[in-house]
């Protein structure tokens, strides 16, 4: 043994439980409202644990929002390559934007803050950026490449809309329109 108590952890799941922490916060009192203090108190965590995992309070919520995207992107690809064919391809986009696990309203708010946050932090933009290439990827699974940019926004977007509507989407419309943007160039063999 060499003898220092850093090799081993005594807590191993402390700073996935800091990022959870900061995500819960971000969603209840957006970025601007983000502070050490209310994340470490949400984790149950000594305020000086942070400082130990992240150099800075732009560090933790850029390492936040990366595990917000890599989780909805784990979503989405799953959700893609249970598709066994372009009709249920069609039906896995249209379940994205209409079902309730992949933009729930929390996720919804996450996704605000985070696409507002990158305009002023080179971390989260980059993360940003990553997460539609790592979605239009996926959608490329079925779909041509162009296809599959004009369908990410149509994910993106759609759930925008919902969250600020009062009516609910008409899924008849979604699909409708999916199935019209899928028909503009040929699908993937």
């Amino acid at each position: 043994m060499s003898g220092t108590r850093r090799e081993i952890p005594n807590d191993p799941g402390r700073k996935e439980r800091i990022l959870d922490a900061a995500l819960d916060v971000i969603a209840e009192s957006g970025v601007h409202g983000t502070t050490h203090r209310k994340i470490a108190a949400r984790a149950q965590v000594p305020l000086g644990s942070l400082t130990y995992y992240f150099a800075g309070l732009d560090d933790l919520l850029a390492q936040a929002f990366a595990r917000l995207a890599d989780t909805m992107s784990r979503l989405y690809r799953r959700t893609l390559e249970a598709a066994g064919s372009v009709t249920e391809a069609e039906e896995a986009v249209v379940e994205l934007i209409c079902g309730p696990a992949y933009a729930t309203e929390r996720d919804m708010t996450l996704i605000f803050e985070m696409y507002a946050y990158a305009n002023h932090n080179e971390a989260v933009s980059g993360t940003t950026r990553t997460w539609l290439e790592r979605s239009r990827e996926s959608l490329t699974l079925h779909f041509t490449p162009g296809v599959a940019r004009a369908l990410d926004a149509l994910i993106e977007g759609w759930p925008m809309h919902r969250a600020f509507d009062d009516a609910p989407l008409d899924r008849r419309l979604v699909t409708a329109t999916v199935h019209a943007v899928v028909g503009i160039e040929p699908t993937r063999p």
